[in-house]
């Protein structure tokens, strides 16, 4: 008799542990309902301090665990039109967290149910956006403003749905053309690219023959003073070698005569130079006489 007391104890110790006791984990938060409504949240994610580890509850309460921790949510792609009226298939995701238990299992309970309703939200957010804007900045990864105002948007529908989230971060993983239409604008690109190489190129031709002016004009202009200086230094030259002539001719004209005549003859008496002169000519007389008479 006393075994089976023993064991009844043990059985309702058991119970009482399985049904009265519960963990919550760090990364957990717990909402504690009885018959459906609701008591308090354990580990919620607005506490500074964690809430974690071994809880009791009574056995007529019942507990829903729910991710502390950010989330992630996938969505289909989603066919925008740009504001030319192009169309794009963009391919989403949200990051977000549960910052309200409460209103997260009246509006959703599960990630497959927020997908759903949550869904219709970003799509309507991204045409908004996105719409306003071309494909190109859609596409070149310059969009982190466009991102900011889908997470503002979806933030505030989110609030006012009462969904029980705050949404982190939206992010787009792929922006394509449709098949019909990807090769035309594949064509159009290529164009645009094309006049945009002629006009770099012409513009650099221009900046190339407006730089080999330039030098041709600087070498001119280098040139011209290089003469200049080169007569000016030349006539200097001059006037000092007339100026030595003048003062040597002053000092011994017959010597200056006799000098003059030398230099005449080294230049004018080259080898096989034949000269017809009259035998009175000047420019023999110091030939025929060492006084030049």
């Amino acid at each position: 008799m006393r075994s089976i007391i023993l064991v009844v104890i043990a059985l309702v110790a058991l119970a009482f542990t399985f049904t009265c006791t519960y963990t919550v984990k760090q990364w957990d938060q717990a909402l504690i309902l009885q018959f459906g409504e609701y008591k308090r949240v354990v580990n919620a994610w607005d506490k500074d301090v964690s809430d974690a580890g071994l809880k009791f509850k009574s056995p007529l309460e019942k507990v829903i665990v729910l991710d502390r921790r950010n989330l992630e949510l996938d969505f289909d792609p989603v066919e925008i039109l740009d504001k030319n009226q192009n169309p794009l298939f963009v391919d989403a995701f949200v990051r977000y967290r549960i910052t309200d238990a409460v209103q997260y299992y009246k509006s959703a309970r599960t990630r497959q149910i927020l997908r759903r309703n949550f869904k219709p939200v970003i799509e309507s957010s991204l045409r908004d956006v996105l719409g306003k804007v071309d494909t190109i900045t859609i596409v070149s990864g310059k969009r982190s403003e466009l991102m900011s105002d889908i997470q503002a948007i979806a933030n505030k529908t989110a609030l006012d749905k009462g969904y029980g989230i705050e949404v982190l971060d939206v992010r787009i993983k792929k922006a394509d053309y449709p098949d019909q239409i990807a090769q035309s604008v594949s064509n159009r690109m290529k164009a645009d690219r094309s006049k945009e190489a002629a006009l770099l190129r012409e513009t650099g031709k221009e900046e190339g023959q407006r730089i080999i002016n330039d030098a041709r004009r600087e070498a001119r202009v280098i040139l011209a003073n290089a003469r200049e200086t080169a007569e000016r230094t030349k006539g200097e030259g001059d006037g000092e070698r007339n100026a030595t002539y003048a003062a040597a001719y002053n000092l011994d004209p017959e010597f200056f005569a006799f000098y003059r005549s030398m230099e005449a003859y080294q230049r004018g008496l080259g080898k096989n130079t034949t000269y017809v002169l009259s035998p009175n000519s000047d420019f023999l007389r110091y030939l025929d006489n060492q006084r030049g008479k």
